[in-house]
């Protein structure tokens, strides 16, 4: 059952139903109930799976948070102060870090041995085969958002480690927030203090909210059905015959799927966010207009923002504070001198993000040189600000629209030249279909013999996916902008709000939809 099917709707008209008729009380049950049926009914069996992470996590928690309360009451009971105080704590803070990484190598171990060991066994088997002996293939299946709800989990015992949160008392509400089925499938990555009490607190019905949801999930079937899907038909056509073109419709297929995968994604996740919004549960925001971006760095601040901020505090602040970094860093600058050494915790700790984020996206080594691509932008910058900043001062550039524009412009470009490794189907084919992408730039025939047409979308098809993409770009214009889209539309007059509305829904209707034998693709990012 996919977020964009007619038996997820009724899904949601009955949980919504059941929800708001139901005592208050129960309101929490219910959305346990119908989050456990859907991953039920997506992941069958390997439900237990994640059942398994969220005892786990839930019983570490509670162990961390007993022994940080014992060591507390044991330093209040003996009066220490000053040194004897901080010696106290240091060792209570030792012990229960151990338990945090029994916690951490559970849910990280499944995800790794799920997720990657046939990867780590296929490089292995390179070294191993020459002396007679290999690991074999495994068949493993992979329970639904397992990549999500994993550093979900981890993000949960850390933050209780740190003293940011409490841990939580009642296993089932805890169940509740490890499997809330609108972000469970693809994000956004969820902090327990963020969304947990607003699963546990009761809702009342609101129809300004829920309308406010109903267009979002709309918007959302929009950017999916009528962009991406119909983006997916060109691009697969030109990465799985990739001899046949060069130039710039090479270039095309790959900005374009850099479009369909925002268009899937954020779309994914308006689905999500409007769900939750009709429920009374407000969830994080993803996507913030990340192809409006002036940088590689600036574009990942914007794309996939919980993802962001989950390797930001759990990956990046702790290596380049460390003191290991540090004493890297100190190293560095007697050899480098202080620019370069001041800059390389930060250097090297986004090098280790970005390699990250990449393994995250896929057990594959286009994924991981993927990801260098995007970090290799950004540590230049990095090592580049104060350069940077001197050239367009003396160029006086900044503040200009030329300038802003040439940024957007240049930043686009890069992202979707790098997505030619998440989507080819290897580096060397990635690498083959970017050389092939400098040869006859300036051919322009396949705008008159057809080819465009020949890739699996008739002429209407263009003209339609094009108009929609123009209009996927004014709305995250007017975003940028903060303008205030649905509160404008519904100031409206009925009728004319009604037009509006009847108009989405007949374009998903008509346009989202290709014929009795289409299927609407899976999200891409459920993969991951």
């Amino acid at each position: 059952m996919t977020f964009v099917s007619f038996p997820f709707i009724i899904f949601i008209a009955a949980v919504a139903l059941v929800y708001f008729l139901v005592p208050k009380r129960f309101q929490w049950i219910v959305l346990l109930a119908a989050s456990y049926f859907f991953y039920f009914l997506n992941s069958e069996w390997l439900i237990l799976l994640l059942f398994a992470t969220t005892f786990v996590t839930f019983m570490v928690g509670r162990k961390i948070g007993a022994m940080q309360d014992a060591g507390n009451a044991a330093i209040e009971a003996a009066g220490l102060a000053g040194k004897a105080k901080k010696e106290a704590r240091s060792k209570n803070k030792k012990k229960t870090l151990h338990v945090l990484w029994i916690g951490v190598a559970f849910d990280l171990g499944m995800l790794l041995f799920l997720k990657y060991f046939n990867f780590f066994a296929g490089n292995a088997n390179i070294i191993l085969k020459h002396f007679g002996w290999t690991f074999p293939k495994l068949h493993l299946l992979l329970p639904l958002g397992i990549s999500f709800y994993t550093l979900q989990a981890m993000a949960y015992m850390i933050d209780i480690y740190r003293g940011k949160i409490r841990p939580d008392t009642n296993l089932a509400k805890f169940m509740l927030f490890m499997s809330y089925f609108p972000q469970i499938v693809q994000g956004p990555f969820a902090r327990y203090r963020h969304l947990a009490n607003q699963l546990y607190e009761s809702h009342s019905f609101d129809y300004k909210r829920m309308a406010f949801g109903a267009q979002l999930i709309l918007w959302g079937f929009m950017k999916k059905t009528i962009i991406a899907d119909r983006l997916a038909v060109p691009v697969e056509y030109v990465f799985n015959h990739s001899g046949n073109y060069t130039g710039l419709i090479m270039f095309l297929a790959v900005a374009g799927y850099g479009l369909q995968v925002y268009a899937d994604f954020s779309g994914g996740m308006e689905i999500a966010r409007g769900v939750s919004q009709i429920l009374g549960i407000e969830i994080e925001l993803n996507f913030r207009q990340p192809y409006f971006s002036n940088s590689i760095e600036d574009f990942w601040r914007r794309w996939h923002i919980t993802l962001g901020a989950w390797m930001k505090d759990y990956i990046f602040y702790p290596l380049s504070l460390s003191k290991s970094f540090a004493g890297v860093s100190r190293v560095t600058r007697k050899i480098a001198g202080n620019y370069i050494g001041k800059k390389i915790p930060a250097f090297l700790s986004m090098f280790v993000v970005y390699f990250l984020v990449g393994f995250w996206h896929g057990s594959e080594w286009k994924y991981i040189v993927y990801g260098v691509w995007n970090g290799c932008f950004i540590m230049t910058g990095i090592l580049l600000t104060d350069v940077y900043a001197k050239m367009r001062a003396v160029t006086g550039v900044e503040g200009k629209i030329s300038w802003t524009v040439f940024q957007v412009i240049r930043t686009f470009i890069i992202r979707s030249i790098g997505l030619f490794f998440a989507r080819a189907k290897g580096v060397h084919q990635a690498l083959s279909m970017m050389t092939a992408m400098t040869v006859k730039w300036w051919d322009l025939s396949f705008l008159t013999q057809g080819t465009l047409k020949s890739l699996g979308l008739d002429n209407a098809n263009w003209i339609l996916v094009i108009t929609a993409i123009i209009i996927l770009f004014a709305v995250d214009y007017l975003h940028e902008k903060e303008v205030p889209i649905r509160e404008t539309i519904a100031a409206q007059p009925i009728v004319f709000r009604w037009i509006i509305y009847y108009g989405a829904i007949i374009a998903v209707l008509i346009f989202g939809i290709y014929g009795p034998s289409y299927d609407s693709a899976a999200f891409i990012y459920e993969q991951f």
